[in-house]
């Protein structure tokens, strides 16, 4: 089988996020580029297309206006509290981290309104911690969302593309993966690969694998931008760490089957050296798709802070691991209990006011730039259109009118036999009771709260606290929660030019990484967690220095 062979200045492995970023810069420094990726053309902007749009912003005036004090320093504060950075090698990731920030709280807002996108006013509260002032999550809400959500993020660096790809500057190759980097003399001059047979899936679903050709870019710099490994359960699973305990015998997947870390062993074998390949980031507040795209599609609820959370057997999460507060310690604390589900209780009141689902799919009124639903999605009565879609459909979703009904249909669902009913009727009512009061010894109710004295808060995201069992707060509610795939923390380890280094720490010549290849950054400029908002910022930042210095080669 003779390869197809194409030369080019840039060749850019990936068209997600980062890849069309990095494009887009190597575009205007006047470079020619060829982008490779394994899925059909439908799937051009790979997971940022499925995402909410949130944006990690730093003293904005977005959050100014909501009253909110930011600050570089505090956001330094946080980051770094959050990342616990350990390891000899998060010297790169360190560096990268204080980079980003930097960029965060300057000119990022203002790059980003340049190119066209604008901000929903009211910004989110992600990942609120509970802890002391330097232990992990955001001191202030920094989760900025997009007008247009992950279509709109994508929105100006597609036009760049297909306006590259019109006048002959850019070639766009679906349909083909990359086996090998050719390498010669030790330096990176393109990649070999398969092409593989046409599909006419839909985004997202799965494709097939079948070879029919060969192919070989030649290119004076290569980018890695095939992002991370969460679609490929059986990898999550063999990079498990043993601090999240063992990991689920059944866990959603968060992203499309793509996603399968399969450049990441094509750059090691080229020299590049992989680093913090342990450290990831789930969601626990995984449900199942009523409609799938993909196999065990699943969507996190983005919940607020008023539901109570329950582990498989009915008892009350430790403080402060309440809703939204901290993932990774709430993802440790429920594989400590040796079961794969949690639940959350709730009130329809708080369903209303609080669940938010993750995805540009699930809110068609922010994706849709649609002002008239937005008003009455958001501040209308009863919940979202997409969200009732759940109540009505959903598997994992109990709704009744008391709680011995409510119990009974939890116990109803698979391994719902875990459940003790007398335990959750005591914790549910115990919780009642500290509502009769101004002040309470109750944490979470305590930080419900405060929450509202923030007045996105009171606006759109925490419902006045209320009694669960009220009969005025509309029928009770409970979700089963499962384990949901979704970013590789770790990547390729890379300079602040974005450079692949190899395991002395020296750049291997010709090949840069971005996005969640390359942790983010530096190989995990995250460290352990993530302040949320910071993966699409990643590869926003990651791919621009990556499309700059590639384009400098």
């Amino acid at each position: 089988m003779t390869a197809r062979i194409y030369d080019t200045d840039v060749l850019v492995v990936g068209w997600g996020l980062a890849g069309l970023v990095a494009t887009r810069e190597a575009l205007l420094a006047g470079k020619r580029v060829v982008i490779v990726d394994q899925e059909p053309r439908t799937n051009v902007g790979g997971q940022a297309w499925w995402s909410f749009g949130g944006l990690f912003l730093v003293d904005s005036p977005e959050q100014r206006r909501l009253g909110v004090n930011d600050s570089l320093d505090l956001a330094r504060q946080d980051w770094f509290g959050n990342a616990g950075f350990d390891r000899a090698e998060d010297a790169w990731p360190r560096r990268w981290a204080e980079e980003y920030l930097q960029f965060a709280a300057g000119e990022k807002r203002s790059w980003l309104r340049g190119l066209g996108l604008g901000f929903f006013p009211v910004v989110g509260w992600a990942e609120r911690g509970g802890y002391g002032a330097i232990g992990p999550g955001n001191s202030v809400p920094r989760f900025h969302i997009t007008w247009g959500t992950g279509p709109g993020v994508l929105a100006p660096f597609l036009r760049a593309a297909d306006d590259a790809e019109s006048d002959g500057r850019l070639l766009v190759l679906p349909r083909h993966r990359v086996s090998e980097l050719a390498v010669h003399d030790g330096v990176v001059v393109g990649a070999v690969g398969d092409v593989l047979a046409p599909s006419l899936a839909e985004r997202g679903a799965a494709t097939n694998r079948d070879v029919i050709d060969r192919f070989e870019v030649r290119a004076g710099a290569t980018i890695i931008s095939s992002g991370g490994i969460g679609g490929n359960h059986d990898l999550v699973r063999a990079m498990w760490p043993a601090r999240l305990g063992t990991a689920p015998g059944a866990m959603l997947s968060g992203v499309p089957a793509y996603v399968d870390g399969s450049v990441l062993p094509v750059a090691e074998a080229a020299g590049g050296n992989v680093i913090n390949a342990d450290r990831m980031w789930h969601y626990v507040e995984g449900i199942q798709n009523w409609s799938p795209v993909w196999p065990d599609h699943g969507i996190r609820i983005l919940p607020g802070p008023s539901s109570l959370w329950l582990d498989a057997t009915g008892r009350r999460l430790p403080v402060p691991l309440f809703p939204g507060f901290d993932t990774l310690g709430t993802l440790a604390h429920l594989r400590s209990t040796g079961h794969d589900h949690s639940w959350f209780v709730l009130s329809s009141r708080i369903a209303e006011k609080e669940f938010t689902l993750s995805g540009s799919e699930q809110n068609p009124d922010l994706t849709g730039k649609d002002v008239p639903l937005l008003v009455r999605s958001r501040l209308g009565k009863g919940a979202s259109a997409p969200v009732q879609a759940f109540l009505d459909n959903g598997a994992d979703f109990v709704v009744r009118d008391s709680l011995d009904d409510l119990l009974t249909g939890m116990r109803a669902l698979p391994d719902g036999h875990l459940l003790d009913i007398e335990r959750v009727r005591f914790e549910v009512e115990a919780r009642d009771r500290e509502i009769s009061n101004d002040f309470t010894k109750d944490a979470q109710i305590a930080m419900l709260r405060s929450a509202r004295s923030f007045r996105g808060d009171r606006l759109v995201r925490t419902a006045a606290p209320h009694r669960i069992l009220d009969a005025a707060a509309g029928p009770l509610i409970a979700v089963k929660l499962h384990v949901l795939t979704r970013k590789s923390l770790g990547g390729l380890q890379t300079d602040l030019q974005a450079r692949v280094l190899d395991a002395g720490g020296h750049p291997v010549p010709g090949l840069f990484a971005a996005g969640e290849a390359s942790g983010f950054g530096g190989g995990g400029m995250h460290g352990y967690r993530a302040l949320e908002g910071t993966f699409l910022g990643g590869c926003l930042f990651s791919g621009r220095v990556a499309g700059r210095a590639a384009a400098a080669v």
